[in-house]
Formats: structure tokens, sequence, C-alpha cells
């Protein structure tokens, strides 16, 4: 069993208010064939849609940190990916995430990340990298609370 399988055995419950699974859990192999289909581009517009249609129930903690991706630097072909995104620790969802091409870009990439993400009276915990006049001003703008960690 795949990683999604299990998802879908746990949330069982859940996923039977908005699917019909009639002929069960679908399999790692199905998933698989259906993320391999979708347009990364399709996906992103309409989690995005969706984030923001939902985004004013997201009030609580908002953090917003960077991650490089293990295992994604080629041998002299390209550097590693780099993500900035944003977590709801109340809610336990990613708003969203932003691609940089390395970590000096984190700094550009935060206030991009803010402006896409209604988080009006959020409070945005960031860590050093984010102490940046920049990002303040797009925090405040927002009308956002920020504390640097």
């Amino acid at each position: 069993m795949g990683r999604n399988e299990d998802y879908g055995i746990v949330k069982r419950e859940f996923l039977e208010t908005i699917l019909d699974l009639e002929n069960g859990i679908p399999s790692h192999d199905t998933f698989n064939r259906f993320f391999s289909l979708l347009k990364p581009s399709f996906f992103e517009e309409h989690f995005v849609s969706w984030i923001k249609s939902i985004s004013n129930h997201y009030k609580g903690v908002v953090a917003i940190d960077g991650k490089t991706v293990r295992g994604s630097k080629q041998s002299g072909l390209k550097s590693a990916i780099h993500l900035v995104s944003a977590f709801s620790t109340e809610n336990e969802i990613f708003l969203g995430q932003i691609k940089t091409e390395e970590k000096s870009n984190e700094i550009t990439a935060i206030p991009e990340l803010l402006k896409v993400l209604d988080l009006e009276n959020a409070i945005i915990t960031i860590d050093a990298m984010g102490c940046q006049t920049d990002i303040a001003e797009v925090i405040i703008e927002q009308r956002q609370i920020i504390f640097w960690r």
C-alpha cells in the first residue's frame, strides 16, 4: 500500500461524505495515474482559488518558513529546489507555497506569498531571514500581526 491509499483508509469516513467509494479506496496505482495526468497549472489555479475561498477561516497563527527539498539537487545540472510555505498551525493545512531558486531568494518570495493569501488579522511567525523592511511593510499593509522567531 502507498501513502495515498493509507490516507484514504484513515480518512474513509470523511471521504465518503464527498465521494462515492462503492468500490473502496482507490489503490496506490490509481492515485499515481490520476496525479500524473493532472496538469500542475490547473491544480494550482483551483487550489489557490479554494484557499482564497476559505482563507477567512484561518485567522490564527500562520507560520512562514523556507525549506530545501531533500534529494532535489542534481549534481552539476541544477541546484536544489527551495520552497517558502505558509502553514496554518491551528488548522494544520498549508495555505500556499512559492518556489525559489536559492535560499537567498526567500527574502523576495515571502512578500509574494503573503500577497496571494488573504490573512487579515492573522498572526504571522517568521524566522530571522524574514526580518526585512519590505516583508514587514507587506505584513503591515495587510493588517497582519507579526512575530519573528
